[in-house]
C-alpha cells in the first residue's frame, strides 16, 4: 500500500503514477473533452487532451470545430442559468502575485459580458509582507490574523491601492477587437468595456486586544453597505471591495480578506461563493474531489479540528453561535430570509442579535477568518479554504466553489461543464436525501398512488413495496417524505434499474427528481455499476433530457426482461454512467 505525505488530500499535491497518467493521456478522474493545461507543482507545465476520445491518431483527428460546438451545446443551459446572478469572488494573494492573475481576470470579464454580476474580493497578504520585508520589517500573525503595526497599515494600504488600481487597469479594455471586422461595422463594439467600481463599501471595527495580544490596526467586519453595493451592480458595474475598512472614528483598518470575502457573500445573499486559489482539493488516490455536500465538509473539518486552529474556530463559531438555527424551511418552500435591513446595511441575525445591535455588541465573527501562519505553510493544505465554505454554506449560501486558479480556463470549466474543474461545495444538492426505512412506507405510497392510477407507475402492493424497500431512497422535509426513487442493481451485468421515481405534487417543478436521480446516479457509481437503465411509458421526455437514451429489450439484463410486463408497451432507456469522483461518503479522506 502507498504511503502518503502528511497532508496531501487537501494541500494539492498529487503522486507521480497519477500525474503521469494524466500526461499519457490515460483516464482520468472525470473524461471530458477539453484540452487543459496544468502545472503540478514542482514538475513544470503539461498539456494533455483529457477525455474518453482515446489517442494517437484517433485524437488526432477530432475536428476542432465540433468540439468548439458540443461544449457550446453543452454550456448553454449554464449560461442561461448564470445570468443575472450574484458571485462573490475572493482572489487569493498568491494568485494575484502570480502569472495566471490576468487570464483570471479575463474569465471574469468574459462571464461578465454573459450577465454575471460579480464582487471581487482581493487578497493582500503576499504583497504586504513583500513590502515589509522590502522595508526590513517582518510581518506577524496571531492565529488567523495579522497584527497590523503602524508599518504594516501603511504597507496594506499601499498594497490595497495598487491591487484596486491594477484591476481596474486590466479590466478597462473589455473584449479584444481582434477579427470582428467579418462579422461587421466594429464601432458600437467599442462601447464594450467592463466598467469598475469602488468605494467604501466595508464598516469595520478594531479587533483590540485579544488574550492579551494588541492587534493594533487590524479590523474585524462590522458592516457591508449592501445596498450601494447593489446600486453598483445593477449600473452594470463590477465591484471590488477591498479589505481595507472604514471605522466609525474615521480611521482605515486593515481586515481579514476571507472575512470580508464571506461576510459580503452573506450579507449580498449571493448566488454563489467563488474561492480562486492555487491548487485543488484531492483524494487519497490523486484525483480531484468535484463535489462535496455540506454535511460531508463539515464531518471533514470537525476530524481534522485538533490538528488545525482554522478547523476548530470554525466547529467553535458553528456549534456556539447557533449558524444552523439561520435556516427555517417549510415543505418545499425556499429558506426563510432571516436576514434584514438596517439603515442601507445587512443584518444576520444569529441569536437575535446582528452585525450590530446599536450597542457595540456582537453575536459572533460577521465572517470567517482564515490566514496566519497555519495557511501561510499549508500544513492543512486547503482545510481552511474548505473551512470558510463550509461556514457561508451554514449561513445560506446554497453554492461554494474552489478553484485552483492556476489552472487556465478553470473557472470557466467550473461553470459551464456538468462536473467542473475544481471542488464544489453545496447545502442542498442532496439534502434530506437518504435511503427509505419502514416508518416511509405511507410516505412513499401517498406520493406514488397517483401515478399508479395515472398508469404512469405500475402498481405495487404494499407487500411488494415493503420488500422491495431497502432500494428506495427518500427525500424528506420536515418530517414528511416529498420525493423517492428506488435503484435495482444487477452487479453482474454493471447496470442498474432505476424505478419509481416520484415527487410529491405540491413539490413538483423545483429539482428534487433531479436531485434524487443525481443521487442515484452517484450511488450506482458507488456500487461500480456502469449503466442504468429504465422502463417508462409516459415520461420518457423527461429521461432524454436527463441522459438517457431509448435502447432494445435486449439491453436488459435477462433476469429483468423475464419480468418485464410486456403488455404495458413500456419503452426501454439507458444511460452510461460517467466516473465522476464526487463522493456520496467521505471515507475516500486521508485524515491526519
Amino acid at each position: 500500500m502507498a504511503t502518503w505525505a502528511p497532508g496531501a488530500r487537501l494541500a494539492g499535491e498529487v503522486s507521480r503514477p497519477a500525474a503521469q497518467a494524466g500526461a499519457n493521456g490515460l483516464p482520468t478522474a472525470r473524461p471530458r473533452r477539453v484540452a487543459v493545461t496544468r502545472r503540478w507543482r514542482g514538475r513544470g507545465v503539461r498539456c494533455c487532451a483529457v477525455g474518453s476520445l482515446g489517442s494517437g491518431a484517433a485524437a488526432a483527428a477530432v475536428d476542432p470545430g465540433e468540439e468548439f460546438v458540443a461544449f457550446f451545446r453543452e454550456a448553454w443551459p449554464y449560461i442561461r442559468g448564470h445570468r443575472g446572478s450574484t458571485f462573490v469572488v475572493v482572489i487569493s494573494s498568491e494568485v494575484m502575485s502570480g502569472p495566471h492573475f490576468d487570464r483570471v481576470l479575463q474569465d471574469i470579464s468574459l462571464l461578465h459580458g454573459l450577465g454575471i454580476k460579480f464582487v471581487l474580493v482581493p487578497g493582500t497578504h503576499v504583497q504586504i509582507d513583500k513590502l515589509l520585508s522590502e522595508r526590513g520589517k517582518r510581518a506577524k500573525y496571531v492565529g488567523q490574523y495579522r497584527i497590523t503595526d503602524s508599518d504594516s497599515l501603511e504597507a496594506a494600504m499601499e498594497a490595497a491601492g495598487r491591487i484596486r488600481l491594477t484591476i481596474e487597469a486590466k479590466l478597462s479594455p473589455g473584449p479584444p477587437m481582434l477579427n470582428l471586422r467579418r462579422h461587421g461595422v466594429i464601432g458600437r463594439w467599442h462601447g464594450l468595456v467592463d466598467n469598475v467600481a469602488s468605494g467604501n463599501f466595508l464598516g469595520a471595527k478594531r479587533r483590540g486586544v485579544v488574550n492579551g495580544i494588541d492587534y493594533g490596526f487590524t479590523g474585524e467586519v462590522k458592516k457591508i453597505d449592501v445596498s450601494r453595493i447593489r446600486e453598483r451592480l445593477d449600473s452594470d458595474s463590477i465591484v471590488v471591495v477591498s479589505n481595507m475598512g472604514y471605522s466609525s472614528s474615521g480611521e482605515v483598518l486593515n481586515c481579514n480578506t476571507y472575512e470580508v470575502a464571506t461576510a459580503c457573500a452573506l450579507a449580498m445573499e449571493a448566488d454563489k461563493l467563488v474561492c480562486i486559489v492555487d491548487g485543488q482539493i484531492f483524494d487519497e488516490h490523486g484525483r480531484v474531489i468535484h463535489f462535496m455536500s455540506i454535511e460531508e465538509a463539515d464531518l471533514l473539518i470537525r476530524k481534522r479540528a485538533k490538528q488545525s486552529d482554522i478547523a476548530a474556530n470554525y466547529v467553535k463559531v458553528v456549534d456556539e453561535e447557533g449558524i444552523n438555527s439561520l435556516h427555517n424551511k417549510g415543505a418545499c418552500e425556499p429558506s426563510l430570509n432571516t436576514r434584514t435591513r438596517v439603515n442601507g446595511y445587512a443584518a444576520s441575525f444569529q441569536n437575535g442579535l446582528g452585525f450590530n445591535n446599536g450597542n457595540g455588541i456582537y453575536s459572533c465573527e460577521q465572517g470567517f477568518a482564515i490566514g496566519g501562519e497555519e495557511r501561510l505553510s499549508r500544513s492543512n493544505g486547503y482545510l481552511s479554504e474548505l473551512a470558510a465554505a463550509a461556514y457561508v454554506c451554514h449561513g445560506g449560501v446554497q453554492r461554494v466553489h474552489i478553484i485552483d486558479g492556476t489552472v487556465d480556463g478553470s473557472l470557466l470549466l467550473e461553470l459551464f461543464t456538468r462536473d467542473g474543474a475544481g471542488t464544489m461545495i453545496a447545502r442542498d444538492v442532496y439534502e434530506g436525501t437518504r435511503m427509505a426505512t419502514a416508518e416511509d412506507l405511507p410516505g412513499i405510497r401517498k406520493i406514488i398512488r397517483p401515478l399508479e392510477d395515472a398508469g404512469v407507475l405500475v402498481r405495487r402492493t404494499d407487500t411488494e413495496l415493503l420488500e422491495a424497500l431497502s432500494s428506495f431512497y427518500v427525500v424528506e422535509r420536515d418530517g414528511s417524505i416529498i420525493a423517492c426513487a428506488a435503484l435495482f442493481p444487477f452487479p453482474v451485468e454493471k447496470s442498474g434499474e432505476v424505478a419509481a421515481i416520484a415527487v410529491s405534487e405540491e413539490c413538483r417543478g423545483r429539482g428534487q427528481g433531479d436531485k434524487l436521480l443525481d443521487y442515484i446516479e452517484k450511488v450506482a457509481l458507488s456500487l461500480g455499476l456502469e449503466k442504468l437503465f429504465l422502463l417508462t411509458t409516459r415520461t420518457a421526455d423527461w429521461f432524454v433530457r436527463r441522459g438517457f437514451s431509448e435502447c432494445s429489450i435486449e439491453s436488459i439484463p435477462e433476469q429483468r426482461r423475464k419480468r418485464i410486463n410486456l403488455s404495458r408497451g413500456s419503452k426501454y432507456y439507458i444511460k452510461q454512467l460517467q466516473p465522476k469522483h464526487a463522493g456520496v461518503i467521505t471515507n475516500n479522506f486521508v485524515i491526519r
